[in-house]
C-alpha cells in the first residue's frame, strides 16, 4: 500500500470508530441492553483501534532515539 492508500483507510477506519462509539452509546442507554451485540461492539471497535495504529504506524517513520 502507499501512503496515500494507507490515509485513505486510515480515515474510513476512523469514521467506523466514530459510529461504533456511538452506536455503543446508544445501545447502553436502552432499558434493557443486548449484552452479546454489545461486546461485539466492543471487539470490533478494539480491532478497528488496532488497525488504525498500524496504519499510523506505516506513515511515519519509525525513528530509533
Amino acid at each position: 500500500m502507499n501512503p496515500e492508500e494507507i490515509t485513505q483507510r486510515l480515515e474510513l477506519l476512523r469514521l467506523e470508530h466514530r459510529d461504533l462509539d456511538a452506536a455503543i452509546i446508544a445501545l447502553g442507554e436502552t432499558a434493557v441492553p443486548d449484552q452479546l451485540q454489545l461486546a461485539r461492539l466492543k471487539k470490533r471497535k478494539l480491532r478497528l483501534r488496532d488497525e488504525i495504529s498500524w496504519c499510523e504506524d506505516q506513515l511515519l517513520p519509525d525513528i530509533i532515539a
